[in-house]
């Protein structure tokens, strides 16, 4: 028998007319937007890769700065956690308080809840005004925010992928900083502005049900500022 989900909980996107929703079928959750389905714990790979491949190309990751806009389930910043250091410093802006609330309660266990990690500050914030507000003040900015350039919930969100929130983002980082995107498809023209903001430019394509084939394929933007001559590693190479 097919087993029915559950709705647990839902809440306004602070600003905006658009409806957060968490469900629940046995084991499995969910958060949709409106009708669409933002994210699901079954197939978090994306979310997990997103970290890996912005975190191991910090240059020093032991000591390390990463702002992360989006907490989604927590599985971002639990892979970040994983990749960095034991004095590294993990600041997480969510614009939705009650999604803050999910993770400190019952999507915890999904991520090893990492935000009891010592390491980890929430902001219930907008990742752009706190990109806004920086000066080279970060290693990597990891934006988690959206279903992409041309994919958007919120209209929000239109300002971080324009070229003056990527300009902003380029000064909010450290010299070699990254700036890792997630997105869910290809968008040939976005490569484009992001190269015109200053970065190198890594397109990687990443698979959403973690460490199993199949699934839905999704894009990460690796943007590295270009200073001292630094260059990508792995260019091209796809994450399972």
């Amino acid at each position: 028998p097919i087993i029915p989900c559950t709705l647990l909980d839902s809440a306004h996107v602070p600003g905006d007319r658009v409806l957060l929703s968490l469900y629940q079928r046995d084991s499995e959750f969910s958060i949709k937007a409106g009708n669409d389905v933002l994210m699901n714990s079954r197939a978090y790979g994306s979310e997990v890769a997103l970290a890996e491949l912005a975190c191991q190309r910090i240059s020093i990751p032991l000591r390390a700065r990463v702002l992360i806009g989006g907490l989604g389930m927590g599985y971002t910043v639990r892979s970040a956690l994983n990749e960095l250091g034991p004095k590294a410093q993990v600041v997480v802006a969510e614009l939705v308080p009650a999604v803050v609330q999910w993770n400190r309660g019952i999507l915890a266990d999904l991520a090893g809840s990492p935000l009891d990690d010592n390491r980890v500050t929430v902001h219930e914030a907008d990742v752009a005004q706190m990109i806004k507000t920086a000066k080279a003040d970060y290693d990597a900015i990891l934006l988690d925010v959206d279903n992409g350039p041309q994919a958007q919930n919120r209209n929000g969100n239109n300002w971080l992928y324009s070229i003056n929130g990527l300009n902003t983002a380029f000064a909010a980082l450290r010299p070699n900083g990254v700036l890792a995107i997630w997105s869910s498809g290809h968008v040939p023209v976005f490569a484009k502005r992001l190269r015109k903001a200053g970065f190198e430019v890594d397109e990687v394509g990443v698979r959403g049900r973690n460490g199993r084939k199949g699934g839905a394929h999704h894009i990460v933007w690796i943007a590295m500022r270009k200073d001292d001559g630094v260059t990508l590693h792995s260019r091209g190479q796809a994450v399972a």
